[in-house]
């Protein structure tokens, strides 16, 4: 259980102009991801309603990471308030998610090299979203639990 005096370091560290700066970059990255994440489902209708290729695994997955991204941005907003929880599920997540996407792009004959490319450019944006989450403004800002 935190004390009052942590609660207060963490409430001055979050109006920060460089913590503040931190999640709205955040933001930006988790954004781009759910931009491109509409592109990469918008291109597999179009490859469907035009004759070509598109599997139920492409439309799948490229909708659940469409999904996924309100929510990530939604906990950035919540972290950025002040929530502990959210922070650490964003940090999780933009870890975990980029290795999960290149991870299934590399499996052999799962997905066409195009569907995997663009699938693939999403994840940068969730790498960068790893690095803030773990630099000095907002780690301030979320001092390791004990």
């Amino acid at each position: 259980m935190a004390n009052a005096g942590d609660i207060t370091t963490t409430t001055a560290q979050l109006g920060d102009a460089r913590t503040q700066e931190a999640f709205a970059t955040v933001k930006k990255c988790v954004t781009l991801f759910g931009a491109v994440s509409a592109i990469v489902l918008g291109v597999v209708a179009v490859m469907a309603f035009t004759g070509h290729e598109a599997s139920s695994f492409m439309w799948i997955r490229g909708a659940v990471l469409l999904a996924v991204a309100p929510l990530v941005y939604r906990m950035t907003v919540r972290a950025s308030e002040g929530s502990y929880k959210a922070f650490d599920r964003v940090r999780t997540l933009s870890t975990v998610m980029p290795i999960a996407i290149i991870g299934v792009d590399l499996i052999p004959g799962l997905c066409p090299a195009w569907y995997a490319v663009l699938q693939g450019l999403s994840a940068p944006a969730l790498i960068g979203v790893a690095f803030i989450t773990r630099g000095s403004a907002l780690s301030a800002a979320f001092p390791k639990k004990k």
